[in-house]
């Protein structure tokens, strides 16, 4: 199962990206630049705290970050919690780009509650939510499951 699930994943990440570089395409974005933007649209965040919420590098989001600075898309803002970890947060051209994705994302959102109907496609939603966490608390243990003999021996089901 766990084959199945993570294969599944990899492949719903890879049409998740695609369709993320379609709508953000005519906004000048690439789905990274939106991920990265997307996290700080209610209130800014260090790097650290986006790498952390988006389960990707700090090295990434630095990168991307400073990408995101140099087009003015986004600003670096004094963090009155840590000198030196600056907050990022977007401008308004920032703020633009990401209204103009939008319209796509929300038709996108409509299909798909069509394709699986509402009730499905939340439940969908829960699923993963609970899938990531779980793999979140195994990460926070050392990586170690801590299954009795005869549940590892289950577990490949």
């Amino acid at each position: 199962m766990l084959s199945r699930a993570a294969l599944s994943v990899f492949r719903l990440n890879g049409q998740f990206l695609g369709v993320a570089d379609e709508l953000a395409r005519p906004a000048g974005l690439t789905s990274a630049w939106w991920q990265v933007l997307g996290a700080v649209l209610r209130e800014p965040l260090p790097v650290a705290g986006i790498a952390r919420a988006m389960g990707i590098t700090r090295q990434s989001v630095q990168r991307i970050a400073d990408l995101l600075v140099g087009n003015g898309l986004a600003e670096y803002v004094p963090n009155p919690a840590h000198r030196r970890a600056k907050l990022l947060r977007p401008t308004g051209e920032g703020m633009a780009a990401i209204e103009k994705i939008g319209p796509g994302h929300a038709e996108l959102a409509g299909r798909l509650a069509g394709h699986l109907g509402d009730e499905q496609f939340a439940e969908t939603v829960r699923v993963l939510e609970r899938l990531s966490a779980a793999m979140e608390a195994l990460a926070s243990d050392g990586g170690q499951a801590t299954a009795t003999p005869d549940e590892a021996a289950g577990s490949h089901r």
